[in-house]
């Protein structure tokens, strides 16, 4: 689908909806409903203002009223070209992305091209983007293995969730912590939190790979400091 096959009433209609929704960022759908193309908004469930999380609820009322044919949402304040997460995340949904800005009115259409993000040097974006999210693409680039993907609320750490903890057996991984550290394993890691919310994966010859908050993915010497914050190592069952 080219830009011109958006009709301007229909991309004015999501500039208006991405006003009412500024600062934080809009969502939608385009939807062919009866042979014709209409925009449906969608409540944004995220906290903050830098990224959406469709309603699931409403993603499921526009599929059933047609067929989705586009993801509809806006950078306020900001250009309409696609962020990192934003590409990683039209190659997830497999459909053409309307990125609108506002107040400015400017927009741009993102396809599915195969994109796939560099291990190291990615952005962050917290569920898109992040420490675990390096790690099952690590899994997957490297060994060829395809970890399961958990939901993982903003700040869930300190709203009672234990994820890593309470996770890493259902994604196939054991505890050897204590065991000399091989290539692949699993560094679970704490910090400033009551439980492991952070973690990376451990290339060997003392240096680990991962993914920080507001920051580049990257590899980092691992003894000392990581060392330090390390809670417990888990293997792939399949490496043991």
């Amino acid at each position: 689908m080219s830009p011109f096959e958006f009709p301007r009433s229909l991309i004015a209609t999501a500039l208006a909806h991405a006003q009412s929704e500024s600062p934080c960022e809009s969502c939608g759908l385009m939807v062919r409903a009866a042979g014709e193309l209409v925009y449906r908004p969608c409540r944004n469930l995220a906290e903050g203002q830098a990224h959406f999380h469709m309603a699931p609820e409403d993603f499921a009322r526009a599929e059933a009223e047609g067929e989705v044919v586009a993801v509809v949402h806006s950078h306020p304040n900001a250009s309409p070209e696609p962020s990192e997460a934003d590409r990683v995340m039209c190659e997830r949904w497999g459909l053409p992305w309307l990125i609108v800005n506002v107040p400015v009115g400017h927009w741009q259409v993102l396809h599915p091209s195969g994109y796939r993000p560099p291990l190291v040097g990615r952005e962050f974006s917290h569920g898109v983007l992040d420490c675990f999210s390096l790690i099952r693409d690590y899994y997957r680039e490297t060994l060829g293995l395809e970890l399961p993907d958990f939901e993982r609320p903003d700040d869930w750490w300190a709203k009672g969730g234990n994820l890593y903890l309470e996770g890493y057996e259902k994604a196939g991984f054991v505890d050897v912590t204590g065991s000399p550290l091989r290539q692949h394993d699993v560094l679970l890691m704490q910090l400033r939190a009551k439980v492991p919310n952070h973690a990376g994966v451990y290339l060997g010859a003392d240096v680990v790979l991962h993914h920080l908050q507001a920051s580049l993915s990257k590899r980092e010497t691992y003894s000392g400091f990581w060392a330090k914050v390390t809670r417990k190592v888990v293997r792939h069952h399949s490496l043991c």
